[in-house]
């Protein structure tokens, strides 16, 4: 019986981690006949695994059931998904965190001794800082966003911007996007008939969705590229450009989401677009590269902050000299 249990419980590891096996293989791996496979199958059926056959080839494949049967996990893929749901217990999602904590304390009760330090360990090693998550998104918004993305049918939804102002928008949604904390859609408007970034958590879908469309390209290329110069240059007052000492390669590392984003020009330099609340926001996000570099394009105001820093650090430089010599001056 013990035998029998063992390897009905390795018969189904082979089905989750392969896409289809012919009734060959499978007695070739459990070292059985292809009739105890297929009495195998049999019980695995009776026990809810939706294991289906295909007659041309004496194939045999994992489907979906009505119901979500126990998972067997290799180690490295029970400690992916604790980690994911220690993550997601302090995601931005409305009402995971709960959700994602019940998991994670069925699947922490049954893990093996050795995967449990593995967890325990980079648990003890993580820090968590609070207030780290954006504001909190309803699933069920997020799941009818991404219903509209996939089937591409015109979505209509109230929205409250960031001033308060509310109005009934109508799109074509093209993704969503989770952005520095936040969840975005990207989403060609309709009535403007342009490419506009909407945040889901201030978004209240009215359903039904409208007819289907034909997807648009991508604007600039790319749904993360054109958000990220949305968010950290187009909606700023204050905008520059700067052209690096550096290929967009290596400084790639130096520019976070939403800070900025790089050009690549040639091998040795860059040009890196920004924008901020104030000039002086500016100067610090691009001297915090730590590289060389020349104003391409910006306000006068842009201009004179970089002055003035470069006046202040020569300064202090200065005082820092006079103060050493006078130091080592002889009485």
């Amino acid at each position: 019986m013990l035998e029998t249990s063992a390897r009905l419980l390795k018969l189904l590891s082979l089905l989750q981690a392969h896409r289809e096996w012919t009734g060959a293989d499978l007695a070739e791996r459990l070292g059985v006949t292809t009739r105890t496979v297929r009495r195998d199958v049999d019980r695995l059926r009776e026990l809810g695994y939706p294991v289906h056959a295909s007659r041309g080839t004496a194939g045999y494949q994992l489907g979906a059931g009505a119901a979500l049967p126990p998972l067997l996990l290799d180690d490295d893929e029970a400690v992916a998904v604790v980690v994911g749901l220690r993550t997601a217990s302090a995601g931005s999602v409305a009402g995971i965190g709960e959700t994602s904590l019940r998991a994670l304390g069925k699947l922490e009760q049954v893990l093996p001794s050795r995967l449990r330090h593995r967890v325990a360990t980079l648990h003890a090693a993580t820090v968590r800082v609070d207030g780290a998550s954006g504001p909190p998104v309803s699933p069920d918004v997020l799941m009818a966003v991404a219903e509209a993305c996939r089937r591409h049918e015109v979505l209509r939804f109230d929205y409250t911007s960031r001033v308060g102002g509310a109005s009934v928008r109508t799109v074509e949604p093209h993704s969503l996007v989770s952005f520095v904390r936040h969840w975005y859609l990207v989403a060609w408007d309709v009535d403007r008939t342009d490419w506009r970034t909407f945040r889901a958590d201030r978004m209240a879908p009215r359903i039904p969705n409208g007819p289907r469309f034909t997807p648009r390209e991508p604007p600039e290329g790319d749904v993360v590229t054109y958000l990220s110069n949305q968010l950290s240059i187009k909606a700023w007052r204050h905008q520059a450009t700067v052209r690096l000492d550096g290929s967009a390669d290596e400084l790639a590392d130096r520019v976070w989401p939403g800070m900025g984003v790089l050009e690549t020009v040639d091998a040795s330099s860059c040009l890196m677009h920004v924008g901020g609340p104030s000039a002086t926001d500016l100067v610090w996000m691009i001297t915090s590269v730590g590289v060389g570099f020349t104003l391409v394009d910006g306000t006068a105001e842009v201009a004179a902050a970089i002055r003035e820093q470069g006046r202040r650090c020569l300064a202090a430089v200065d005082n820092d000299v006079s103060a050493v010599v006078s130091a080592n001056k002889p009485p």
